[in-house]
């Protein structure tokens, strides 16, 4: 047996080397935890990325399918989507054709080319169908505010001159009340097919109101452009003293041309008490004229007139102190204003568009 001393020299190398031990193996064991650590978080990325691009491949993926299935599709249909534009655009012909749409519109309707492929063909044809259905609409709707403007400017009601419902389409007549059989019918889609209805009934209603306009008093009976006196109480011009004056008076040169201010069959003509030598126009519809002062009459009873027919001269018979026309409107037996009738006539005139 052998003894050994532990100086303390010794002893303090022992603590030393036992101290660099426990120092590196505490290194060592911080720098792989650090490692683990670091993998970790990079695995973390490269799994979320990974997860990402193949979330976007698969999109991708769908969309390339959806393409393909989509395109598979339209291959082999896309004649059957070009006959279904066209009849399209034969439903909007027949729409303005047959209410008689401005030439401008009925010039802008596209015509398909036979030449032209089946795609070229849907182009050519579908990008102009809204445009020209809102631009019927458009001019349908304005000119018939318009002409509702100009019948409550004569105190008229513009609904009792429109046919409300009955709009219609083609040659033979196709009710356009339901949009589901108007549809059928042109054989478009149902919601095309309802934008037709709604254009065919505001045509509707410009052309009856059209129509009612070319019926009704609205035209001025003389070129003279002014008044001497007008509709309502005045001072009467042998009297001196209040008196209802029931028309408006024209003064003008004497032979001044007399004219219908609607179309209408002549009722009367001679001599009315105080008027003198008058012609009377029944128009229809409980519409009545009455011209009088006349010098000179041109037409006889039972005569059918035209607007703007000359039916007599401007002269100073009757109860007169000049030469001038005394014209009144009556509407069911009552005299109305003629001002608001030649007005309504002078608006329509100046916002009358083509067609």
């Amino acid at each position: 047996m052998r003894g050994v001393v532990l100086t303390t020299r010794r002893q303090l190398a022992l603590a030393a080397g036992v101290a660099g031990c426990a120092l590196w193996m505490g290194v060592c064991t911080a720098a792989m935890l650090a490692n683990v650590v670091s993998t970790g978080a990079d695995n973390q990325r490269v799994t979320k990325l990974k997860a990402y691009y193949e979330r976007v491949n698969a999109d991708r993926q769908a969309r390339l399918n959806s393409a393909v299935a989509q395109l598979s599709v339209t291959n082999g249909s896309i004649d059957d989507l070009a006959q279904s534009v066209e009849k399209r655009h034969e439903a909007l012909a027949m729409l303005l054709s047959d209410f008689r749409t401005p030439g401008a519109l009925q010039a802008a309707l596209p015509k398909p080319t036979k030449g032209e492929t089946a795609s070229q063909r849907v182009q050519a044809v579908r990008m102009d169908q809204e445009r020209l259905i809102e631009q019927a609409e458009n001019v349908a709707k304005t000119r018939a505010e318009r002409l509702r403007l100009a019948f409550r400017l004569a105190g008229l009601d513009p609904g009792n001159f429109t046919r409300a419902g009955a709009s219609s389409l083609g040659g033979p007549l196709i009710d356009a009340k339901d949009p589901r059989a108007l549809a059928a019918v042109l054989d478009v889609d149902e919601g095309f097919a309802e934008r037709i209805q709604h254009a065919a009934t505001d045509m509707s209603d410009m052309r009856s109101l059209n129509q009612a306009v070319e019926k009704l008093p609205f035209a001025r009976p003389t070129s003279a452009p002014q008044l001497s006196s007008s509709y309502g109480v005045r001072l009467d011009p042998f009297t001196h003293r209040p008196a209802f004056h029931s028309g408006l008076d024209f003064p003008g040169a004497f032979l001044t041309p007399i004219y219908a201010t609607a179309p209408g069959v002549v009722s009367f003509t001679g001599e009315r008490s105080g008027y003198g030598q008058t012609v009377e126009i029944d128009h229809g519809g409980g519409f009545k004229t009455r011209y009088a002062h006349l010098a000179a009459i041109s037409v006889g009873v039972g005569q059918r007139v035209g607007i703007g027919a000359r039916v007599g001269a401007m002269g100073s018979t009757g109860r007169s102190t000049g030469p001038h026309l005394h014209y009144e409107v009556w509407v069911d037996g009552r005299p109305q204003n003629p001002d608001r009738f030649v007005k309504a006539g002078d608006y329509v005139q100046q916002t009358a568009g083509p067609g």
